[in-house]
């Protein structure tokens, strides 16, 4: 069982993952030997090799704007949030599910990861708010997640696979409004495209 790591109380930082890759290594990376994992490149460009994905992401926390932010804990790195401009996404650009709203170039958080230790206390929420100031920070007018509707019949609690997206409780409490539903789903739950403008 995982020993939790209460948030209360704790010194947390959200910061760009521009030179913060050994953060990124330890909240994405995949650890144990041949294991090739997502890297957080399901929506970047999935026909990078497995094996290249490491040193592909290395590359882009070394560059600006960097693919996302991390937030700290008491200094230990412990969640990701993946955002960028949506025209760094490949798979966001050839979606035949997630639709374009209009000819904005916005930005896109597409991903959230916790570890274990830190979930169940909000810090999705700390890494939105993070993401959201880093897009404006580099210059966006808008921003768009893509999360699960969690509110519907039948809603009730997320798995942790289809809950990577975020919900739309989520997105709403940050200031995001509700712009298109999608034709997209993780675990069986509808999408919605949710937008912020700054």
């Amino acid at each position: 069982m995982v020993k939790r790591i209460a948030l209360e109380g704790a010194d947390i930082e959200v910061v760009a993952a521009t030179g913060h890759w050994d953060g990124f290594y330890e909240v994405v990376g995949v650890k144990k030997p041949g294991g090739n994992g997502c890297w957080c490149m399901s929506y970047r460009d999935t026909s990078v090799p497995g094996d290249a994905r490491g040193a592909y992401m290395k590359a882009e926390c070394e560059s600006e704007p960097g693919p996302g932010v991390l937030a700290y804990v008491d200094g230990e790195p412990a969640g990701w949030c993946s955002v960028a401009p949506r025209s760094t996404y490949r798979r966001l650009m050839n979606s035949r599910t997630i639709p374009f709203v209009d000819d904005q170039d916005a930005w896109s958080t597409v991903c959230f990861v916790v570890r274990p230790p830190y979930r169940g206390q909000g810090l999705m929420h700390t890494l939105l708010d993070g993401a959201v100031r880093h897009a404006r920070d580099h210059g966006a007018a808008v921003i768009e997640g893509y999360p699960i509707e969690v509110d519907a019949p039948g809603g009730g609690r997320v798995d942790i696979i289809s809950g990577y997206v975020g919900t739309t409780s989520l997105f709403e409490a940050s200031g995001f409004e509700r712009a298109v539903k999608t034709t997209a789903h993780s675990g069986g739950r509808e999408r919605w495209v949710m937008r912020k403008r700054l």
